[in-house]
């Protein structure tokens, strides 16, 4: 039967819910708006079909961004305007003052040189002839290890777009130095008046005790074992978070809503987890895989930063059951898919990897490996079109479908082999 296909085809229920979660506004994990986010996908996948649809809490270190600034050492502002400079989340509310260094790319032979003391700017680029995605958190790390006194992420991409992006760690959620992003068009005109000299950079904001949490629910026969259909809900607060990550959310209602009509084709549970606070690393779905048992969970299919590319790209950690799954449904569908093996450690996926069960990263595919929109006030809904997120519902339905067969076996790795293949390509440490 088919008729599942034309009825996503023509579904209204996810897009409507991507319209709904992006005119909350502020979705900053521990905000009010990310509750009401999470009541509202709550909400949303019981009318899908899903059983026991509820929201699961849990407490946060929470954070709100007030005014920032760099100026120069005796006071005049050489970057304030919001369009410039903006507070990274969980830097600490402080102000240090140091020689201006521009890093550049800020991979990690960079940071042999002599920091200490500076305010160090980077780019939120990787260049082509590093094997690998250095995320802005390892620059950030790398900065203060260096022990300079301030850290400036410098957007890559035009349009006087200042990028956001949490530091921090589970240990210590509020960074050690004041962290700021600022404009690819303000970094380089620092880049070029400022090299050498004295700056200083302030920033203002508030940490508080907060509460988060993951929208759950379940469909399918009620199962000892099942599958993961996961996103997150929580984005950050400059922006309407539409690419990231309402699309992925909005596409888990959707599938939800099909596989409530094939339910009874469903062999396994399939429990459905939106989760809240990833923005701020990857909180929710840390406590969660915690909670699980690795043996009961078949796999993880976790959905973020799709739409916006037509086709879905499947990184599959070297899990073969996996990339074997995806290739048949692509082919059966007869629609084209990515696949990557590479250890992609930046979504909610990785708590789970990280303790051997299968998981797949599912994204749109586009060129290059930046966030392109993502992390900026432009990621807006209208960098994105219904079509997109049906078709890529369809895929992921018939995939899930697909994975929840008796016949299905999913293998289990041992973490310490993939931190140990992390430890033959370099890449544990970043």
């Amino acid at each position: 039967m088919t008729d599942w296909i034309g009825d996503t085809f023509t579904s209204d229920a996810g897009w409507h819910h991507l319209e709904a979660l992006v005119d909350v506004g502020n979705r900053m994990a521990g905000s009010p708006g990310e509750r009401e986010a999470l009541e509202r996908t709550r909400d949303a996948l019981a009318d899908a079909g899903a059983r026991d649809a509820r929201i699961e809490p849990f407490e946060i270190q929470g954070w709100e961004r007030g005014d920032s600034v760099i100026r120069l050492a005796d006071g005049e502002p050489v970057a304030s305007a919001a369009h410039e400079c903006i507070a990274l989340p969980r830097s600490p509310s402080a102000a240090a003052t140091g020689e201006f260094v521009d890093l550049g790319y800020g991979v990690p032979a960079d940071f042999e040189a002599d920091l200490e003391g500076a305010v160090v700017m980077v780019s939120s680029d990787t260049p082509d002839s590093v094997d690998r995605f250095i995320h802005r958190r390892e620059k950030y790390y790398r900065t203060v290890e260096a022990g300079a006194a301030a850290f400036v992420f410098a957007n890559h991409v035009e349009g006087t777009l200042p990028p956001t992006g949490s530091v921090g760690t589970s240990d210590a959620p509020i960074g050690e130095i004041p962290a700021v992003g600022v404009s690819k068009e303000t970094g380089a005109r620092l880049a070029r008046r400022y090299e050498g000299d004295r700056l200083a950079v302030e920033v203002d904001c508030a940490a508080h005790e907060a509460t988060s949490g993951t929208a759950v629910a379940d469909l399918g026969p009620d199962t000892d074992e099942y599958l993961l259909l996961t996103s997150h809900v929580d984005a950050h607060d400059l922006g309407e978070g539409a690419i990231d990550n309402g699309a992925g959310t909005a596409t888990v209602v959707e599938v939800a809503g099909a596989l409530a009509a094939r339910e009874a084709e469903l062999d396994t549970r399939v429990r459905v987890a939106c989760f809240g606070a990833e923005e701020v690393g990857l909180v929710g779905s840390s406590r969660f895989a915690a909670g699980v048992d690795p043996g009961r969970v078949r796999a993880v299919v976790n959905v973020d930063g799709n739409v916006f590319g037509r086709t879905l790209r499947f990184d599959h950690h070297g899990f073969d059951a996996l990339a074997a799954a995806a290739e048949r449904v692509g082919d059966r569908l007869g629609h084209p898919i990515e696949r990557g093996e590479e250890q992609v450690p930046h979504s909610d996926h990785w708590p789970f990897v990280r303790r051997g069960i299968p998981a797949y990263m599912v994204s749109g595919a586009t060129e290059g490996r930046d966030r392109g929109w993502g992390h900026t006030a432009a990621d807006t809904l209208d960098k994105l079109e219904p079509r997109n997120l049906r078709e890529q519902a369809i895929l992921l339905t018939e995939l899930i479908v697909a994975l929840a067969g008796a016949d299905v076996r999913t293998e289990r790795a041992d973490p310490q082999a993939i931190a140990a293949a992390l430890d033959a390509r370099g890449r544990r440490r970043g």
